[in-house]
């Protein structure tokens, strides 16, 4: 398979004026393929989120390489979508205009962007709420928003930090079938940090766990594929039990009281 994002020996360090350095990343390795679903699952402070900003171009590289399509990441990337944990939507702005944001940043005909965010409000199921302000929706509304603003961009790579953290168990498992609805038709590379390994070993194809701060990379777990095609069910399976059974253990002995 075709690999979209590598990293080399990363290290990556927090600097503060009159702080000691903080080292988030050292000698990471890790190869990302091209449409795969990539789940990342650590200790808190372990730089799950610190990486993914990496590959957005959010932070600089303090040693070692990361390369997008074969390419050093030098700055902000285009062809990187981010999804956070809070949505991050903007506040006076209504569901169709957060999703029209990006679109008119990117100077795109009128009729073009209106196209898209239609489109996307659909997918979302925002249909009757596009002047609706983000304060006026639930929060599984919210993060089908933010989603829906990200990809209306049409990125290579979707970032997502553990974006259904905040939402209530119904709802999440309902972003988790959206989300793998939303995969499974544009096939895009997607790296997805979350503490949930049950959520990870459900979404994706192979779930990366990492060590203690300095992060680094433990172990890759190829998920049962064997399951065969995802669906609501497969939630509750023994074989997805054990599974993330087996990597809570990896965590676990990373976990620092």
């Amino acid at each position: 398979m075709a690999v979209k994002i590598e990293a080399r020996q990363l290290q990556a360090v927090y600097k503060a004026h009159g702080q000691p350095p903080v080292v988030a990343l050292d000698g990471l390795d890790l190869q990302v393929h091209a449409n795969e679903f990539l789940a990342i699952v650590g200790p808190s402070g372990c730089g799950k989120s610190t990486l993914l900003y990496l590959i957005a171009g959010f932070l600089q590289v303090t040693a070692g390489a990361l390369l997008l399509n074969d390419r050093l990441i030098v700055g902000p990337q285009r062809d990187c979508g981010i999804v956070f944990q809070h949505f991050a939507l903007f506040p006076w702005k209504t569901v169709k205009g957060n999703i029209l944001y990006g679109l008119e940043e990117r100077r795109l005909p009128r009729a073009e962007r209106e196209r898209i965010a239609q489109s996307y409000i659909a997918q979302m199921k925002l249909t009757g709420f596009e002047q609706s302000y983000p304060h006026q929706l639930s929060g599984g509304m919210q993060q089908r928003v933010a989603l829906a603003r990200t990809l209306a961009l049409d990125p290579d790579v979707l970032l997502m930090d553990e974006p259904f953290a905040a939402l209530d168990a119904q709802t999440r498992r309902l972003m988790q079938e959206e989300l793998l609805e939303t995969w499974s038709a544009r096939r895009k590379t997607v790296l997805f940090v979350t503490h949930d390994v049950r959520e990870a070993v459900y979404l994706a194809d192979r779930v990366v766990v990492m060590t203690a701060r300095p992060g680094r990379v433990k172990a890759v777990i190829e998920t049962r594929r064997a399951m065969g095609t995802r669906d609501r069910e497969l939630f509750e399976t023994a074989e997805l039990s054990a599974q993330a059974n087996v990597i809570w253990q990896l965590v676990r002995e990373e976990v620092q009281w």
